[in-house]
């Protein structure tokens, strides 16, 4: 009995000390005092409220059994705003509970793991924490939430939700002997929306550059779980050496855990759940020694480098910014289901020519129920040696490299997982880096393909852990008003704009030339209006070292009004386009409205058009009003969609425009359908010219085959004499009227499609070049009886 009583003295005088040593603080100022007072331990309350425009420094020196902890009064209460800050340096820093919100930041970092460029952070910690939609007030600032340097640092039960701004989430540095085998860790967190940046630079995590990508980090991403991170194609950009990336989910995020450089990776217990949603990946192999093991990948739908698994090729002599030779690199007992294909010598051209070698591709499952393709390869793959690969499905593949077989599946839940009925997914050999267990960490007592052991009824840790803090923030994107601004010519200028611009915004052009340094991604409602009073000219900036081929990419979800432009495709560089679709395979509809905008010297003869529609996307409407199209090797491209029944538009409007001197289409608008009076896409073109398109023997100026409703009103076609059918319509619903056709073949309908009023005879234009016709013009209702045609001039 007495020795409880004195158990209970001591605990009670314990915690009497504990208590002493917190110290509630309001504002920055107590903080800074308090900090100083707790210099080797302790604890430090931020009282809950709104801290706006604070910079934290957190330095101290505490110790593994006395840190120093800086935590919100209630998890979750403390609010950073505006141009607020947290800088951890010194060791054993614990900071937790904090919200960065509705932030507008000018700072490089939000939270870095040093105070200076010479006080580093050692075993801190940030913990239990939010950022969610801190933007920067800079639109060109490439700024990081989250910047770790030191050593034995750990991130970890965070929610990161909703950059926006240019530069990765979370960044792991290794300059300077300080933070070479660093050993992070980055565990438990959420990592939430993260929109398509439309450039480089958009990753969610990157461990190191690469500069110093052949640097040891020896960083472990654990237990985290990747949730829409579309910011760009890398969602993990491993650059450094001797990192594990493990038990982590990857929830419908377009992009892929990249082994971009360094060496000696082991990725394994992943599993990747794409919801057969496109532009979702897995994992993309560069550089060697890596190990990829017990991977599950379900429902991914990119292709490319975006396949579930890729190994690229590499550059010989590669500098450390290029692609090293994949080398030594093991990838085994991974599970592959309802995936788009793989890819081997992915990228190959004439700079990546060095093929993979010493490679293991081994004991692997792979299956999919719509016997769509399993591997592409695109260059040889000699250097890859293949054993024990099962596959489940109707694809055709080489036995050499496959051996196809029936798979008995089970659902644990909603997932698949082979049954104990597979006497073939067992008949394969261990190797050796074969794994000794199995996606759910159970002992492969009896070895198998693929990730799991066979009749296992465990859920793997990727799914079944729980990450973010511990307190639910309810995370609200900012309702942002439209706006309207009005910029002058300069470099970038439109694409700034457009960056921070609101959706439903309105961009004001004054007179002059823009000129555009990089393609422009638009995912959001905004109106371009170019200068009415005096011409305003796109072109892709001069001298440029980076060329690319648009101006305007519409992302799924747009809506883009451009007004009063003038496009130019040619300065010297080739432009292929002025305008695309989302990324082929992007599903979500978008519009694109363009009225008073001329295209002008888009020439490039390798597949080039003014717009052009990728395989696999949808624009609600397209409408081109009042609008010019010169001297340019194609029009309007919507032929690429080549699956039965699909088509790339709803409806395209094509009004009081003119196409001239176009070298092949006008417009190719096309469906599969052996039924083209099957409903499906509609085509109106009213109160048009086309003169000098397609003037071939084959020549077809509006190419619409398989749409279901075609209107041609009003409109000449003109001087396209060599060729022979330049229109043919077919299907009840299609129908030509009121036209005149001069010096250009003849319309041909079929099926039901009707002609009417169509007039064979010389224009007799006043001024040819702008196409106004002369009083004695047939194109005048004066003197056809029926409907001006052509151009209604104001």
């Amino acid at each position: 009995m007495k020795k409880h009583v004195i158990l209970s003295i001591f605990l009670f005088y314990f915690l009497s000390v504990l208590n002493a040593q917190d110290i509630l603080v309001s504002n920055i100022s107590e903080f800074n005092a308090a900090l100083k007072n707790a210099p080797n331990g302790g604890t430090i309350i931020l009282k809950n409220g709104v801290w706006k425009d604070v910079n934290l420094v957190a330095k101290g020196n505490g110790t593994k059994d006395n840190p120093i902890v800086i935590k919100a009064e209630t998890a979750g209460n403390v609010i950073l705003s505006g141009d607020s800050s947290l800088s951890i340096s010194g060791t054993y820093v614990i900071v937790s509970g904090l919200w960065f919100k509705d932030g507008n930041t000018t700072q490089k970092s939000v939270v870095q793991f040093r105070t200076s460029s010479k006080d580093f952070a050692y075993n801190c910690r940030l913990a239990n924490s939010t950022i969610s939609y801190y933007d920067t007030k800079d639109p060109d600032l490439k700024n990081h939430w989250v910047d770790i340097w030191g050593k034995n640092n750990r991130v970890d039960h965070n929610n990161f939700t909703g950059k926006s701004s240019p530069g990765t989430t979370l960044v792991v540095w290794l300059k300077g002997d300080e933070n070479i085998d660093n050993k992070h860790q980055i565990d438990h967190n959420y990592f939430g929306f993260r929109p398509d940046l439309g450039e480089n630079g958009g990753e969610t995590i990157r461990i190191g550059t690469s500069d110093n990508s052949m640097k040891s980090s020896k960083t472990v991403v654990e237990y985290n779980t990747f949730k829409n991170c579309d910011g760009e194609i890398e969602i993990i950009s491993n650059k450094s050496a001797n990192n594990i990336f493990r038990y982590n989910l990857f929830l419908e995020s377009k992009g892929a855990l990249t082994l971009r450089h360094g060496n000696n990776a082991l990725v394994e217990h992943n599993v990747f759940l794409g919801s057969n949603i496109p532009n979702t990946g897995g994992i993309r192999v560069i550089n060697e020694g890596h190990i990829i093991r017990n991977n599950l990948l379900i429902g991914l739908k990119g292709s490319g480098f975006r396949g579930p698994i890729v190994i690229m090729n590499g550059v010989p002599n590669s500098p450390l910014n290029r692609y090293n030779q994949v080398k030594d690199v093991d990838i085994q007992n991974n599970t592959i289901i309802n995936c788009g294909p793989m890819t081997f010598g992915a990228g190959k051209d004439d700079e990546r020519t060095l093929t993979p070698i010493r490679t293991v591709f081994a004991n692997n499952i792979i299956t999919n129920t719509d016997a769509g393709t399993i591997l592409e390869i695109d260059d040889t793959i000699e250097g890859i040696s293949f054993s024990g690969n099962i596959v489940d499905s109707e694809a055709s593949v080489n036995s050499e490299l496959f051996q196809k077989a029936e798979i008995d599946w089970v659902m644990v839940g909603s997932l698949p997982i082979p049954s104990e009925n597979n006497a073939i997914l067992t008949s394969v050999s261990k190797l050796k880096n074969s794994p000794s267990v199995d996606i759910t960490n159970l002992e492969r007592t009896t070895y198998a393909s693929g990730a799991f052991n066979l009749g296992n009824t465990r859920i793997p840790r990727a799914i079944s852990m729980i990450t973010g803090p511990g307190w639910k923030p309810d995370i609200k994107k900012p309702v942002v008003k439209p706006t309207e601004q009005l910029i002058k010519p300069a470099i970038g200028a439109i694409r700034k704009a457009i960056s921070s611009a609101p959706s439903g915004s309105i961009i004001k052009l004054e007179p002059g030339v823009y000129e555009i340094e990089k393609k422009i991604k638009i995912g959001k409602t905004i109106t371009i209006q170019g200068a009415k009073e005096g011409q305003t000219i796109l072109k892709m900036k001069d001298n440029t070292e980076s060329t690319f081929d648009y101006f305007f990419r519409a992302d799924p979800g747009a809506k883009i009004y451009l007004n009063d432009i003038e496009f130019l495709g040619d300065n010297g560089y080739d432009m292929k386009y002025a305008i695309v679709s989302p990324d082929e395979n992007e599903s979500g509809l978008y519009s694109i409205y363009v009225n008073n905008c001329s295209f002008k010297n888009f020439t490039n003869t390798n597949g080039g058009s003014i717009f052009k529609a990728y395989k696999g996307t949808k624009a609600d409407t397209l409408s081109f009003i009042n609008s010019k199209f010169k001297d340019s090797y194609r029009g309007l491209n919507l032929s690429y969609e080549k699956d039965l029944g699909m088509y790339s538009a709803n409806v395209i409007f094509v009004k009081n425009s003119v196409f001239d001197n176009i070298e092949q289409f006008a417009i190719n608008y096309t469906r599969n359908i052996p039924n083209v009076n099957l409903e499906g896409g509609e085509l109106v073109v009213d109160h048009c010219v086309f003169n000098k398109v397609a003037n071939t023997e084959k020549g077809r100026i509006i190419k619409n085959n398989g749409i279901h409703k075609v209107s041609i009103l009003n409109s000449a076609f003109l001087y396209s004499y060599k060729a022979e059918t330049p229109i043919v319509l077919s299907g009840i619903e299609n129908t030509i009227k009121n036209c005149l056709i001069f010096d250009s073949g003849g319309i041909k309908v079929n099926k039901g499609a009707q002609e009417y009023d169509i007039i064979n005879k010389n224009p007799k234009w006043e001024d040819k070049d702008a196409f106004i016709p002369s009083e004695k013009s047939p194109l005048l209702k004066a003197n056809n009886g029926i409907e001006t045609i052509g151009l209604k001039l104001e």
